[in-house]
């Protein structure tokens, strides 16, 4: 079985490449994957680029043309919720596009003909993270994710998609790639570790915790591999 472990900037992938003893590197559609293996277990890894556009590329690339059976997505978010802070995980349990409006046909917001608002991550990988949580002796979120082409700095905003969408967080690829492996019947997990609160100084917050912050999510997720490799 391959997996498919996805983040959107080099950085947040980094950390996992640091683990895997060596990795092919393949270039295809404008991006790199790389290939390689750990704990047994065949990995294709790469960063998608920021927004729902080119994560909904890189997630179609890596089920379509490298053949991965689940997806993991390890990467940062804004805090929505007050219960959150830098560094703290988020699981998604559903993903919504928080930035998806046909309101004027008397849809809500998020919603597309033939679509849905929310669309419901795999409970099975959810469990697994709990387990994985609870060797760690980590306490992990679980709660609403939200997507949308827009870095969000203002209180107004964040206020507006956590009373909308009832989130906890928001970012910008996780309701695309949501998308993608549902459609595809492909189970997706989506992590996020806090590097900013979403208000104005999420821009200052998210330089100084990017790294960090994706280090957390990053061995978090390559401890659900070895889960996955027993």
């Amino acid at each position: 079985m391959k997996l498919a472990i996805m983040g959107a900037m080099p950085e947040e992938i980094a950390p996992i490449l640091e683990r895997l003893d060596g990795y092919l590197t393949t270039e295809y559609a404008g991006n790199k994957y790389y290939e390689g293996t750990y704990k047994g277990v065949d990995l294709v890894i790469a960063y998608s680029k920021i927004g729902k556009v080119f994560s909904t590329l890189t997630a179609t690339t890596m089920i379509e043309y490298f053949g991965a059976k689940k997806l993991l997505f390890s990467g940062v978010a804004g805090a929505v919720s007050p219960d959150l802070k830098v560094g703290d995980l988020v699981v998604a349990t559903k993903l919504s596009q928080h930035d998806l409006d046909i309101t004027a046909f008397g849809h809500p917001y998020g919603y597309v003909p033939e679509g849905s608002v929310y669309v419901e991550a795999d409970k099975g990988l959810i469990e697994l993270s709990k387990s994985v949580a609870a060797d760690m002796g980590l306490h992990v979120k679980e709660g609403i994710i939200a997507t949308g082409d827009q870095f969000v700095a203002n209180e107004e905003r964040k206020n507006w998609i956590g009373e909308t969408f009832n989130a906890d967080a928001l970012e910008m690829e996780g309701g695309s790639v949501a998308v993608v492996c549902n459609a595809l019947n492909v189970p997706f997990f989506i992590l996020r570790a806090i590097s900013d609160a979403a208000d104005m100084d999420a821009s200052f917050s998210f330089d100084e915790f990017l790294e960090s912050s994706a280090k957390i999510s990053a061995d978090f997720v390559m401890k659900m591999v070895e889960k996955l490799a027993e």
